[in-house]
């Protein structure tokens, strides 16, 4: 599989690290404005071509598959030409800024017979498995939460009216977009589509810099706390009947929890590799789909994205 890679947002070199680690994945261009950092990249990686266009890019019949680490509202655009162009893509979250940028990528993709494949770290994370693997040891789900709060250190360059793009109202920016939606897939992955989106956002200069999301299930509430304008220990806890999961990661890299019956000692768990790139066991799936043809598999976590679109709509009040 050759893939090529558009931009040098701060995911690039964690993509980059992951795949000298897989043999099956050859990285075999990039398109970097910037010619500076264009060539520093693929020095320092070994990176066979490099482009100043991202038609070149798309016009390079050696590459079979496209990562786009791009700002959120340039998501549908650059997923739509590639697939025109008969790219495979790997698009990082949010997978686009409404469902029905989502769905109608979902449709071409199939249409033209490609993969479309959001990269979100949580669902390939050898912890987040155990957990679906021990969830059913703590009977009755009563209460999910999670917090997943970061200071941003854009936020007092926002306060002062400089606006990157990760707080821009116009370019998709926002708490629930950028954190909210790890604490989603957590969830939904687990737990399926909600029946109930409220969404609760503190709003500066047009976005969400912090907000709470109440996602109702028939039988529990779930809260997913999510702020970048704040700080606080970060949180998960799932709380059962007869036991309860824990951790104090963030739900996208997920590294430790413990799951504990009740009256029972808690047990540790810490099945991530820590020293591997964080984007390591989600390009190990798509690789191990890929090498395998494995099309229902493909299907299964592009219908996942589109549940979180679908919540990420009702949040904001599109749907």
């Amino acid at each position: 599989m050759r893939v090529g890679i558009t931009g040098a947002g701060m995911t690039v070199p964690w993509f980059l690290e992951a795949a000298k680690l897989i043999p099956e994945m050859e990285i075999g261009a990039l398109f970097v404005r910037k010619e500076e950092k264009r060539n520093e990249l693929c020095e320092k990686y070994h990176i066979p071509a490099a482009y100043d266009s991202y038609e070149k890019l798309l016009a390079d019949e050696s590459l079979d598959v496209l990562y786009l680490p791009l700002p959120n509202s340039l998501h549908y655009s650059f997923a739509e030409q590639a697939l025109e162009a008969g790219k495979h893509v790997i698009l990082e979250k949010p997978f686009t800024v409404t469902y029905a940028e989502a769905k109608e990528l979902a449709e071409l993709a199939e249409r033209k017979g490609l993969v479309l494949f959001e990269a979100v770290t949580n669902q390939y994370n050898p912890n987040y498995e155990k957990v679906r693997e021990l969830l059913p040891g703590l009977g009755d789900v009563k209460i999910v939460q999670l917090n997943y709060s970061q200071y941003s250190s854009r936020y007092d360059a926002f306060k002062q009216g400089v606006i990157a793009p990760v707080f821009d109202a116009d370019k998709a920016g926002g708490a629930l977009l950028d954190l909210n939606v790890y604490n989603i897939h957590f969830v939904t992955g687990l737990f399926g589509e909600p029946q109930g989106v409220h969404y609760y956002p503190n709003m500066e200069r047009g976005v969400d810099t912090s907000g709470i999301l109440i996602l109702e299930y028939p039988s529990f509430k779930c809260s997913c706390i999510a702020a970048k304008d704040c700080g606080a220990p970060l949180s998960i806890n799932i709380q059962g009947d007869k036991g309860c999961i824990f951790s104090h990661s963030n739900a996208g890299r997920f590294e430790e929890f413990s799951y504990q019956e009740n009256k029972k000692e808690s047990v540790p768990y810490a099945l991530v590799n820590t020293e591997r790139s964080v984007l390591y066991d989600e390009l190990r799936a798509f690789t191990d789909y890929w090498v395998r043809d494995d099309r229902e598999e493909f299907q299964k976590r592009l219908e996942q994205s589109l549940i979180v679109m679908k919540v990420l709509d009702k949040a904001r009040g599109i749907a």
